[in-house]
């Protein structure tokens, strides 16, 4: 127990995983005996619940947005990638550089010229949603690139690597644990992003607009009910983000405080 008091102090998996539980029961306690009067109380939530599951096609308007938002984040992906390693060539750094400032554009106003070039509503909010996706991808992999230390390009050209062979080694394939790092952490902005876009294009339906609908009617209930939902599947997807990082890159942790 006195490891949980201490700073920078590693408890056991099993002692991490009882306090959270403990906690969040305490959190579900609380909200059951002593609700919010704003707030909707656990029974109402549950309800709403169940009524969203078996009449108004939650799970298929999760799935569609899910689908929706992996398409996004695969496409937003690639193009952050190809536009951060440019950088490494000095002609394109102010590529990533302008990319890496359009994140303080809002959407409201880009999906009318998107419209204009796009054919159909999916190709819209694809397209808008994998916009907003690559630039913030770009800003957090630039970071990394430039994170690349002197030393560790000077140790692969004492290893007789040339500067691509040298680039490749260390910039790309080294960093590609922090890479996966950083679309981890960024998959998020899909999750606040895609209720604007379902709102506007509502042809292919999705959990944003399910939401939109509770919010715009005061089901409140309904509305807490899918941002638990919502949230429930970001935890999900955050930790196959982290499982697959230690498959695949067991080392990036070995640098890390025990």
């Amino acid at each position: 127990m006195k490891s949980l008091f201490l700073p920078n102090a590693r408890p056991p998996r099993t002692t991490f995983a009882l306090m959270a539980a403990g906690q969040a029961g305490l959190l579900l306690l609380l909200w059951l005996f002593y609700p919010l009067q704003l707030f909707p109380s656990l029974g109402d939530v549950l309800r709403a619940l169940a009524d969203l599951t078996t009449t108004q096609g939650l799970v298929p308007e999760l799935w569609a947005s899910m689908t929706t938002a992996l398409q996004a984040l695969g496409m937003a992906t690639v193009l952050a990638l190809l536009i951060s390693y440019l950088t490494a060539l000095p002609f394109f750094r102010p590529l990533a550089y302008a990319a890496s400032k359009m994140r303080y554009l809002t959407l409201t106003g880009l999906t009318f010229f998107v419209a204009l070039l796009v054919s159909s509503g999916h190709e819209v909010k694809l397209s808008v949603l994998t916009f907003a996706t690559t630039v913030y991808l770009v800003t957090g992999m630039t970071a990394v690139m430039l994170g690349t230390t002197q030393q560790e390009l000077d140790h692969a050209r004492t290893l007789g690597l040339g500067e691509w062979r040298s680039f490749w080694e260390v910039v790309v394939l080294g960093k590609l644990a922090d890479m996966l790092e950083v679309v981890r952490q960024n998959f998020a902005i899909i999750w606040t992003m895609i209720t604007l876009v379902e709102t506007l294009y509502q042809s292919e339906g999705g959990i944003g607009l399910l939401l939109y609908k509770q919010n715009r009617y005061l089901h409140l209930d309904g509305v807490v009910a899918i941002q638990l939902v919502i949230l429930a599947a970001g935890a999900a997807q955050d930790y196959v983000f982290g499982l697959l990082r230690r498959v695949f890159f067991p080392y990036a942790s070995l640098a890390s405080a025990r």
